[in-house]
């Protein structure tokens, strides 16, 4: 069978955009002489593909042989990689870097040793300028093996100059690789845990933060130090549900790209993911009226050119954009009209399904099966719920065990009485071996338990005692998390008061906003 997502040539020619494949064809036949050639034919066939199917390539292509088709697809990979980065240099500070490292490798070894550090003097000044440190270390690398081998320029307090300054930029690259290090570990935590399930999760992340930090990490004033150690600062937050300080160090992060604005473009997936998780702490605080400033700045930054022509950063902000959007339906309890979304959430998981990662396909079906579910629409939820559920690997046990959470609680909506009694069961089961399990969650099995036993007419007071229960939990950190991936408060009053669980959202977003409903 065609596999598409297998063949990392046909993902790369995929992803080229049309002046790309214009630039690549005029780099072959310039460094050729000549029109048909092999990798040429193996690139149209590929391009005209939807599907990676080597059989069809041998159709298309008839020049190619079964045998040769190996090291025709490692050439024709490696000319579009030198054709983009022909056409990327200006653009990209790294390559720009490595080209000009290159430049003065090459200088060397022509014995041009002067002219050599002259170009490694305009590398540092470009790596200074966009602190790039490991170009900059390079350099004075390379620069202290020219002045140890050969009598250039040397003056009398050079070697010390050169010392103090690999020093400097050694002891900055210690300082930001142990800040990157903790921010990585820690967002790996979140992915594999979700936020923090009980007070050992607490403890083990309060002492894992306190025993990485580095000593004097406040102090750095260089824009990757501050990067890295905001990062820290937001999972370690998000993780524990402080989301106050989750808002104060994401506004930090995005801050600093406008006290740096040379590095927007340099580090513009960074900027994107700041923005996001500023977005998503003015969701999980309530702050709509700042969320809503927030999407419309983010839809200005992604209508900017640099950020249309570069995929990568198109695809991620793209992502978060429409996860704010939908944070916003929630917000204002307008989830029938979320709704509008779902067709282009499909077709951009469809289109863009081979540059997503699993965790963030996850999230978007939780999303879209919340939507469905606060509009009523229940048999839909349970179809992307089943999305969730389905899903091999570990990632994000506590979205796995809310997923078949919110499922039981969609079948239980529906009547599926004959399916509810094993659903109990086995959605207990699994949050309780994943250690999910919460007082709330206690509380809600135990409910549905019960109302196999109760009749229709005495439900109401049920739900209303349900209720009442769970509102005592309401300013419980540890219980936030349940309140924040299962809107549990508006399903009772819904139930009590007999509407859609949006109606009770929508209510009160507008009280909030001092309006009439």
């Amino acid at each position: 069978m065609p596999n598409r997502s297998a063949d990392s040539l046909f993902q790369l020619v995929k992803s080229l955009e049309k002046s790309e494949k214009r630039n690549f064809k005029l780099y072959v036949k310039r460094n050729t002489g000549t029109e048909d050639l092999k990798v040429i034919q193996l690139f149209d066939a590929l391009d005209k593909m939807n599907e990676y199917d080597e059989s069809l390539i041998l159709k298309k292509a008839r020049s190619i042989k079964k045998q040769q088709l190996s090291n025709i697809k490692a050439n024709l990979y490696r000319q579009i990689l030198s054709s983009l980065r022909l056409i990327k240099e200006e653009e990209n500070i790294d390559i720009r870097l490595h080209e000009q490292m290159d430049h003065a490798r090459i200088l060397y070894n022509k014995g041009l040793y002067m002219q050599s550090l002259k170009m490694l003097d305009r590398l540092k000044d470009t790596a200074r300028s966009y602190q790039q440190l490991t170009f900059l270390e390079q350099a004075l690398f390379f620069e202290k093996k020219i002045e140890t081998l050969f009598i250039t320029r040397s003056m009398q307090d050079r070697a010390d100059r050169l010392q103090q300054e690999s020093e400097s930029v050694h002891q900055q690259l210690t300082h930001v690789n142990n800040l990157s290090n903790l921010a990585l570990q820690l967002y790996s935590w979140y992915i594999r845990h979700g936020h923090a399930r009980n007070e050992k999760d607490i403890r083990e992340i309060d002492q894992f933060f306190a025993r990485h930090l580095p000593a004097g990490a406040a102090d750095g004033k260089g824009f990757y130090e501050r990067l890295y150690l905001y990062q820290s600062y937001v999972w370690y937050a998000f993780i524990r549900q402080d989301f106050l300080q989750y808002y104060r160090y994401s506004q930090k992060w995005v801050d600093l790209f406008s006290e740096f604005p040379g590095l927007l473009k340099v580090e513009t997936a960074n900027y994107i993911k700041g923005m996001h998780n500023l977005m998503g702490a003015q969701f999980n605080l309530a702050k709509e009226d700042k969320l809503t400033v927030s999407v419309k700045q983010f839809e200005q930054f992604v209508r900017q050119k640099h950020l249309q022509e570069n995929e990568n950063n198109r695809i991620l902000a793209y992502q978060y954009l429409y996860t704010a959007r939908i944070n916003l339906y929630f917000l204002r309890g307008t989830f029938t009209k979320g709704l509008r979304l779902v067709p282009f959430l499909e077709q951009m998981l469809k289109e863009y399904g081979l540059y997503l990662d699993s965790h963030r396909v996850l999230v978007f079906y939780y999303k879209i099966a919340s939507l469905y579910f606060g509009s009523g629409h229940h048999e839909k939820a349970i179809d992307y719920l089943n999305r969730v559920i389905n899903q091999k690997g570990d990632l994000r046990t506590d979205l796995q065990g809310y997923a078949r959470l919110l499922h039981l609680i969609a079948h239980y909506e529906l009547g599926n009485f004959d399916l509810l009694e094993y659903l109990i069961k086995s959605v207990y089961r699994f949050m309780a071996k994943m250690e999910n399990l919460s007082r709330v969650e206690e509380e809600i099995f135990a409910f549905l338990r019960r109302s196999f036993r109760v009749g229709a007419h005495a439900l109401k007071p049920e739900f209303e005692k349900l209720l009442v229960k769970l509102k005592k939990y309401e300013g419980n950190p540890l219980e936030a998390r349940a309140f924040a991936y299962l809107d549990v408060i508006s399903w009772l009053e819904s139930k009590i008061s007999g509407v859609l669980v949006q109606d009770i959202i929508r209510e009160k977003f507008l009280k909030s906003r001092g309006r009439n409903t």
